[in-house]
């Protein structure tokens, strides 16, 4: 092969891994929004969670007061 056509076929296949780069470049770059969304997501979950659980313990000091006053449990 002459080096003209080498140097062709060396420059079209570096083109092609180039291309190929660039795809993986923007797919990588689409799966790190993604994943910033669903980490947003959870952390809007965990507040959500923790703000139940504190309720909770409040609905759970008051029905414990209620049995004491009504003398359900033994104190």
């Amino acid at each position: 092969m002459s080096d003209k056509v080498t140097n062709g076929l060396i420059f079209e296949t570096l083109k092609r891994i180039q291309e190929t780069l660039a795809l993986h470049t923007q797919y990588h770059l689409e799966t790190k929004e993604r994943l910033g969304l669903v980490e947003y997501q959870v952390g809007g979950l965990t507040a959500q969670y923790a703000s139940l659980s504190k309720r909770l313990d409040h609905v759970d000091e008051r029905l414990t007061r209620i049995e004491k006053r009504l003398d359900l449990v033994e104190v």
